[in-house]
Parts: C-alpha cells; sequence; structure tokens
C-alpha cells in the first residue's frame, strides 16, 4: 500500500467514526471501535487504525477511559482542537476554558498515568502504548509524563507491577502443597486474561524487579520446601510452572492481533486453511491425522490450559513424594 493511498485510508476511518459521533449513532460515554476493530472493518493496517483515533483525540471527539478504552468525549470536555465551536456561557463552558494544560499537570499522579497506559495496552495491545500517546490520553504535555516514570521501559515495568498488585494471592495458602501450586497457576492465568499484553513483556531469562510479583516465587518456593525439596528443585519446579502458563498464554495476544490483521476469528482462519492441510493429508498419507480430522477437534485454550496444568503438577508428585520418603526419620531396629 503506498503512503498516499494509507493517508486517503486513515482519512476515511476519521471522517466515518466522526460522522457517527456527531450523528449521535455513537452517544457520548459509549465505546468508539477499537484498534482491532477498526482494522477488521475497514482493512486496514494497525498503525493506521491507531493513527485515526489518535486524531479524533486531537479533535477532541473521543477519551481514553482506564479499563473501559476509548469512548466518545462528553460536550463540554472537548480538546480546543477541535473544529466545532461550542455554545458559550454555560458554567461548563467557562470551566473548560479556564482549564490549562499545566493545571491538569499539576494534577497528575505516578497511578494516573500507569492506569491510563493499562487502558491503552488492554484494549489496543502493548506495542500501542508511548509516552506521546499516554499523555494525549490523559490531556497533559508528554513532559509531564517524565515527572512521574522515567521512560517508556519504567513505564512498563509499573504497567506489569500494578496488574499483579491487582490479583494479591489470598493471606493464607491453602492445605498442601498441590493446592498451592494449583491456585498460583489459575491466578496467574486469569491476570494473562484479564490482560493478555502481560505474558508476552514478561521474561523468564530476563526476570524483570516486579514487587508484586515475586510473592508468586514464594509462595511456591515455600509450599515445595515444606514438603522437603531442596530449593534448587522447588526453584526449578516454579520457573516450569509460570513458563506454562506465561507460555500458554502469549497466544491470547497474538490470536488477538492475527484476527485483527486477518479480519478473520480461529474458526473461519482454520476453515480457510482447511484445503492446503486436506492435500498434505492426502500426499503424505497421514492416516491417523486424516482421521483426526474427520472427527474434528473443538480448539479451545482454556480447556488447553486446565489439561497442561493437571499432567504437570502430576508430574511434580513424584519428585515431592520422593522427598518426603528422605525426609521421614527411620524407625529403630527392634532388638
Amino acid at each position: 500500500m503506498t503512503a498516499s493511498s494509507t493517508s486517503s485510508r486513515y482519512r476515511e476511518v476519521v471522517a466515518a467514526l466522526r460522522r457517527r459521533i456527531e450523528a449521535g449513532e455513537l452517544a457520548p460515554g459509549e465505546r468508539v471501535p477499537s484498534t482491532r476493530e477498526i482494522t477488521r472493518e475497514w482493512g486496514v493496517a494497525m498503525a493506521t487504525a491507531t493513527k485515526a483515533l489518535t486524531e479524533l483525540r486531537h479533535l477532541g471527539l473521543v477519551r481514553a477511559v482506564p479499563g473501559v478504552g476509548t469512548v466518545v468525549a462528553e460536550r463540554g470536555r472537548a480538546s480546543s482542537r477541535t473544529t466545532t465551536t461550542p455554545a458559550r456561557g454555560t458554567p461548563d463552558d467557562r470551566a473548560g476554558a479556564s482549564r490549562s494544560p499545566a493545571a491538569t499537570d499539576r494534577t497528575l499522579t505516578t497511578e494516573r498515568v500507569v492506569e491510563a497506559a493499562i487502558a491503552v495496552a488492554d484494549a489496543e495491545g502493548v506495542s500501542a502504548v508511548s509516552m506521546r500517546r499516554v499523555a494525549v490520553d490523559l490531556g497533559v504535555a508528554t513532559m509531564s509524563l517524565y515527572r512521574h516514570v522515567r521512560d517508556k521501559d519504567d513505564l512498563l515495568l509499573r504497567m506489569m507491577d500494578a496488574v499483579m498488585a491487582a490479583s494479591p494471592l489470598p493471606a493464607e495458602p491453602p492445605p498442601g502443597w498441590r493446592a498451592r501450586l494449583d491456585l498460583v497457576a489459575r491466578t496467574l492465568w486469569t491476570i494473562f486474561r484479564r490482560h493478555p499484553w502481560l505474558a508476552p513483556t514478561m521474561s523468564i531469562t530476563r526476570p524483570q524487579a516486579t514487587p508484586h510479583a515475586l510473592p508468586y516465587t514464594e509462595w511456591v518456593l515455600a509450599g515445595l520446601a515444606a514438603e522437603g525439596l531442596d530449593l534448587q528443585d522447588a526453584f526449578t519446579i516454579h520457573l516450569t510452572l509460570f513458563n506454562y502458563v506465561r507460555g500458554t498464554a502469549v497466544n491470547l495476544e497474538s490470536e488477538a492481533e492475527a484476527e485483527a490483521a486477518s479480519g478473520l476469528t480461529n474458526e473461519e482462519w482454520m476453515e480457510a486453511q482447511q484445503p492446503a492441510i486436506d492435500r498434505i493429508v492426502a500426499e503424505q498419507r497421514l492416516v491417523t491425522f486424516a482421521r483426526l480430522t474427520e472427527e474434528g477437534f473443538d480448539f479451545d485454550l482454556d480447556a488447553l490450559f486446565e489439561f497442561g496444568l493437571q499432567r504437570l503438577l502430576d508430574g511434580c508428585t513424584d519428585l515431592v513424594e520422593t522427598a518426603r520418603r528422605r525426609r521421614r526419620p527411620r524407625r529403630p531396629a527392634t532388638p
């Protein structure tokens, strides 16, 4: 696609959404299409969709709401860059006119910055998060963000810690090592489900220093050490468990991006691939796989997570039982 055609498509998206807003089809406070929905509806690239929403923000027609997404701006909250002239004389209009960017900057907090960044990542993916984008959503100067976060890496680290802090483990762990590990895994899966961008941003080889993630490690280590496992084995189990949950959850974000780029759901994409798969199966005489395709397979990521988690915990049982036997005191020989 050429630069001119990209510009034309971006303006087309802006004009269409603006018409919907001005016609009342999208009411104040109502969510507007996300970047992923825009890519599907108009067949544009993610960057074009992001640019269109940014322009609508500049025009004062939409705003970001942490935890919700991008919504139609209420009357009187429009940016000074909007091309429409507001009615004069109302208290709300006078208050809006007297509110300067500096005044907004003074009310800015680190928590607000992090919440706005999480809202962008939840709605559009972590690639859409930038210092400029967050500043636009908050209605402040970009440089004002640097009084609260050092840079984008610092912002991302704070985002990760904030979503972990929102789902703390209970004060008292359940009895038994397996129930403890099961709860850790399920809590992590729920967090990754709620914030699909999180799993790809976390690293097992270069772990980030997130204070609210370390209690998860402590829970696993303490539970396994209590059974007699040495800390090396306990930490290896922790890494294996975490990497399983994270590795499965990585598919959440990649699937959302693939659906946005192609406009096809997972089921629709598989249907489109079926003729090519059938051809390969026939050419290579993969008779067992052919039987599977005839039977069909109901792919469900939650079911896959559940199956794998139970098999992983089953595999840890032998290690735990061996450690228990080592700890069990020997009975003195009967004279």
